[in-house]
């Protein structure tokens, strides 16, 4: 098999872990009392939560084959794959739920796994460079920082959807950088574990994975799950390709005929994506209002 057959092979595992922590977590967020729990507040109760600790152990697993889909393959082509994470949340958060899959879900199922396949085949992603230099992360960072600054100041003074869809963006953000990040760290530890310790990537990699992960959990207490899962769904994909063309100069290569083709699966994608994130958001609710109930 290719690198990119083997890279392909470990997306799609990890897309399957971190969707059963996606499920884990989305619960035990929603079981934390008090109405008024801040950001930091609200991760450190969860990290009092064995069921969270549980949702994070397997979610770490999935991070784990994301590094090492992300040593053999591009970034474009690993975000790809990952977005089929909410095909294994689907049957899963039903089944939670109580429920079965309706016709719908399928049919969205569908449509994004056939949407993954065209941009994975007529996209052919390559892959660029595994690393940046220090002014090209410095020029990410003056557009990213005041962004998530900007959105995490109006989060915290609204509240319901709109909070919960900006610390959803945000949350995105923080994981699409560490996704691109990732590449560099795996890039670094075969060189040597010396090399990887000198490097302020990693530490700036490992603070990515602390904010995004609180930020999540906030996001998902922030107001309905139905606004907070499809933002952070596509802003993740997104950032981290973009980031994965312009910072480490991946390119999609469809041929003049297949770019239409290409914008339409990217379309499709994103429709599907926010359709299922959504009913899989609504088994969220339906699982905590069971529980509360």
């Amino acid at each position: 098999m290719v690198k990119a057959d083997i890279a392909a092979l470990l997306a799609l595992g990890a897309a399957l872990f971190i969707a059963i922590g996606d499920v884990i977590h989305q619960r035990t967020a929603n079981e934390v009392p008090g109405a008024d729990v801040g950001h930091v507040g609200l991760f450190l109760q969860l990290l009092k939560d064995r069921a969270w600790w549980l949702g994070s152990g397997v979610a770490a697993v999935g991070f784990v084959l994301q590094a090492a889909a992300l040593g053999l393959g591009s970034v474009l082509l690993v975000q790809a794959l990952l977005v089929t994470s909410l095909l294994f949340a689907l049957p899963m958060s039903a089944r939670a739920a109580h429920r079965r899959v309706t016709r719908w879900e399928w049919a969205w199922a569908v449509l994004l796994a056939a949407s993954v396949v065209i941009i994975v085949t007529v996209g052919n992603p390559t892959a660029g460079q595994s690393r940046a230099d220090v002014e090209t992360w410095g020029a990410v960072a003056a557009v990213a920082i005041p962004v998530v600054v900007v959105c995490v100041l109006a989060a915290n003074r609204r509240r319901g959807p709109v909070s919960a869809v900006l610390l959803g963006i945000v949350s995105g953000i923080l994981w699409g950088v560490f996704a691109v990040l990732t590449k560099g760290v795996v890039d670094l530890l075969g060189k040597g574990l010396e090399p990887l310790l000198l490097s302020p990537e990693l530490y700036v990699w490992a603070a990515l994975a602390v904010g995004g992960t609180a930020l999540q959990q906030s996001s998902f207490r922030a107001g309905p799950i139905t606004a907070s899962l499809p933002a952070m769904t596509i802003t993740e994909p997104v950032v981290a390709s973009v980031l994965g063309v312009v910072v480490l100069g991946e390119t999609l290569r469809p041929g003049e005929a297949g770019w239409f083709v290409l914008v339409a699966a990217i379309a499709a994608m994103v429709v599907a994506t926010v359709a299922l994130a959504r009913g899989e958001a609504k088994d969220s609710v339906a699982i905590d209002a069971e529980l509360h109930g």
